[in-house]
């Protein structure tokens, strides 16, 4: 049992060091459809954060080749970030619409969604689906 406990620790360690990213991804893609562009300012209040920290992030999506970002220009999303941000709406969606399924309440759905998302195994979103078809 210890060694599934290490093993859950890590892959939870795992998950949060890719939340952010994935939220961010996810994010940028949703107010590029929503207004055309994203810029820095609209990040910064979509997550409650300072203008600094949406930098700091969009440093690290950039080194990791999901954004583009020039000085004083909007943000935008390679074709790399495009794909994660598809896949990781796609799973949002997947997990918001098991929870109503279940009978959870649309507002706590979407609270939970954002949550869980980040969390689940392939496998087991496979499962869900198959479940939320039936």
């Amino acid at each position: 049992m210890n060694k599934n406990f290490a093993q859950a620790h890590t892959r939870t360690r795992a998950d949060h060091a890719t939340e952010v990213r994935e939220d961010y991804v996810e994010a940028i893609a949703d107010l590029i459809e929503k207004n055309g562009v994203c810029r820095v300012v609209n990040l910064a209040a979509r997550f409650g954060v300072s203008h600094v920290s949406v930098i700091q992030v969009v440093q690290r999506l950039k080194m990791d080749k999901l954004v583009e970002k020039e000085a004083y220009r909007p943000v935008t999303l390679t074709p790399k970030g495009l794909r994660l941000a598809q896949v990781c709406r796609e799973r949002h969606d997947v997990v918001y619409r098991f929870l109503l399924h279940l009978g959870v309440s649309e507002g706590v759905a979407t609270l939970d969604a954002e949550g869980l998302e980040h969390h689940l195994s392939a496998e087991t979103l496979d499962r869900i689906r198959d479940f939320i078809k039936a």
